[in-house]
């Protein structure tokens, strides 16, 4: 098994764990109180410092009970060799504020390998009958067209 390496700032905030046997993700608490405004994006801190082991990575991601709400977590490397305090990036979509308080689980944390790869710069790329075919491409109309925001 891997193991996590963690750091708490406040010892009242919950250590990250599973929720479940199952879950993919470690949850992660809020460390401080603040009011998300519909349409506000904050930068919440957890208290937590991780050491995640070389060749892995921490990808941030949404609490789908939070998010079917209107707040969601915006997705987020941590690097192997940070070792800085986690902070969630939250974003309110809906239309009433949202009250975060200390040890509220506002993400998740999953720890996933990382592919490190060389880099060749070439003239050319090999063919695929996909092609360049892109933003749902393979299932639904597309328009070559830029996009357009109408006001």
């Amino acid at each position: 098994m891997i193991r996590l390496r963690l750091k708490k700032t406040h010892p009242g905030i919950p250590t990250p764990r599973y929720a479940t046997e199952g879950a993919a993700g470690l949850d992660l608490c809020a460390d401080i109180t603040c009011i998300l405004q519909p349409g506000q994006i904050l930068r919440v801190p957890t208290g937590i410092h991780a050491e995640i082991p070389d060749g892995y990575e921490g990808q941030v991601r949404p609490r789908s009970g939070l998010s079917a709400r209107g707040i969601v977590a915006i997705l987020g490397t941590i690097d192997s060799d940070y070792r800085g305090e986690i902070h969630v990036i939250l974003e309110n979509r809906s239309r009433e504020p949202y009250i975060v308080h200390p040890g509220d689980r506002i993400a998740q944390l999953v720890i996933a390998p990382v592919a490190r790869v060389g880099v060749d710069v070439v003239e050319d790329l090999s063919e695929t009958a996909r092609g360049e075919g892109g933003f749902g491409s393979t299932g639904s109309t597309w328009s070559d067209s830029p996009l357009v925001v109408e006001e």
